[in-house]
C-alpha cells in the first residue's frame, strides 16, 4: 500500500468514480479524512496481537421492569 497522501484532486476523482460527486469546497476535507483513516489503519496493522486471546462477548438477559 502506498504511503503517499491522497490529494484533494485525487479525492474528487475517486469520489466521482464511485458515483459520489463532491462539491469543490469538500475535496480537501474528504482527502484529509481519508488520509487520517489510512494512518489509523496503518497503525493498527503494525500492532502485534499474536499472544492476545480474542475477547469474549456475552449479551446480558433483559430484565422486565414491573414498576410501571
Amino acid at each position: 500500500m502506498s504511503t503517499a497522501e491522497l490529494t484533494a484532486r485525487e479525492a474528487a476523482r475517486w469520489a466521482l468514480r464511485a458515483g459520489l460527486p463532491l462539491e469543490d469546497e469538500r475535496h480537501a476535507d474528504v482527502a484529509a479524512t481519508a488520509n487520517h483513516i489510512h494512518a489509523v489503519i496503518a497503525t493498527l496493522r503494525d500492532l502485534d496481537f499474536q499472544e492476545i486471546a480474542p475477547a469474549t462477548h456475552a449479551i446480558a438477559p433483559e430484565v422486565a421492569d414491573a414498576s410501571l
